[in-house]
């Protein structure tokens, strides 16, 4: 946790020094003004303020009071706005060169721990503006700042909402990168409680096993670790991986494998078995696959993945009665004919493959062999 956890345990703990009930809501101007010493200042006293306050459950405070006045209440959502407000501003355009993202990621590592906080962050997209900050560390300074906005992301994956923008970004991906080459204990924990909270939700199950997270799984487990949270977590990530493997139908597999852009010679592409038995489920969707199949032909630089494309449309041609005329309408047969003089011999073999069957058609191609 940040280091400043230890703070607000002492400050909800003091006797000396009872909480606020109320944060001052003039220091949120103090944000937008003056230099830079004086907006770090107001945003990380705020940040404990707010964090130390007495929580109202129900009309009572956490210490017995009758909490009565709405206008608390407001006061309380208005300054939480407001902070949410200025550090996404920081993360956009940062005030300070080299202080203002690590600040904002601090106080945000801390203030995700309020419900409203939550709300108000993904209400404004402030999930994709940690996308970028999680990526492997080498200094200490980038080190805590990958830490902490690890942190902020595991807040989040308990908060239904922000689900869908960690789905649709890079952040898992980024994610099992950072715990693929990280050696820092505190940043593997946080990294492999985030992808435990997230592995049954959505697709991110599915996600996780292309990505090959299984295998680096077997060898994080295989390091000598002192955290006993961080083995367990491991242990039932391990255990949650694999059921989903089993989950995962053939055609599930090949789906991601195609809808990842990285395509390889599994045992699925060559199995005329999955092929028979999948052949209409590529009409799902408008022939979603498919399409995404022969766009794969004009982005991927990697042979392999190109290679495999042109075996798999050969595939489809083969296999579906109307393969030549679905084929040809979604304009495959020019980027296939560009493939045939390309560098790699892989390419070119499985492009003439798919051109010959591409003209032949399904009586005489099942005579082709690859």
């Amino acid at each position: 946790m940040p280091s400043s956890a230890s703070s607000f345990a002492l400050i909800r703990g003091s006797k000396k020094t009872p909480a606020p009930k109320r944060p001052p809501v003039k220091c949120i101007s103090l944000l937008w003004k003056g230099n830079w010493f004086i907006q770090e200042k107001s945003c990380k006293i705020l940040s404990l303020l707010v964090s130390a306050r007495p929580k109202v459950h129900d009309g009572f405070t956490t210490n017995g009071e009758t909490s009565d006045s709405k206008k608390k209440v407001t006061t309380i959502d208005d300054v939480l706005k407001g902070l949410v407000e200025w550090l996404c501003a920081q993360l956009k355009k940062p005030s300070h060169p080299s202080r203002g993202i690590p600040t904002a990621i601090t106080c945000l590592a801390t203030l995700l721990r309020e419900p409203l906080v939550r709300s108000s962050f993904v209400q404004v997209d402030g999930v994709k503006l940690l996308v970028p900050l999680i990526s492997p560390a080498s200094t200490q300074q980038s080190m805590q700042l990958l830490y902490e906005t690890c942190l902020c992301v595991w807040l989040l994956s308990y908060y239904e909402p922000a689900l869908e923008y960690l789905a649709t970004s890079r952040a898992l991906p980024r994610l099992v990168e950072v715990v693929k080459g990280s050696t820092k204990e505190k940043v593997v924990r946080v990294v492999v409680l985030t992808l435990r909270n997230l592995l049954h939700k959505g697709n991110f199950g599915a996600q996780m096993v292309d990505l090959g997270l299984p295998q680096i799984v077997q060898s994080l487990k295989a390091q000598a670790w002192s955290d006993e949270d961080l083995l367990e977590a491991l242990n039932q990530l391990e255990e949650g991986l694999k059921d989903n493997i089993k989950k995962l139908s053939s055609f599930d597999k090949y789906k991601q494998e195609v809808l990842l852009g990285h395509l390889d010679w599994s045992p699925m592409h060559k199995d005329p078995i999955f092929w028979r038995e999948n052949i209409t489920t590529f009409e799902e969707n408008d022939f979603q696959i498919l399409r995404v199949l022969i766009t794969i032909l004009d982005t991927a630089n990697d042979p392999r993945t190109l290679a495999v494309a042109c075996f798999d449309l050969s595939q489809f041609i083969q296999h579906h009665p109307a393969g030549r005329v679905i084929v040809t309408d979604l304009k495959a047969k020019d980027r296939v004919m560009k493939l045939m003089n390309h560098e790699n011999g892989e390419v070119t073999k499985n492009a003439l493959l798919c051109i010959q069957r591409l003209f032949l058609g399904a009586k005489y191609a099942s005579f082709l062999q690859v």
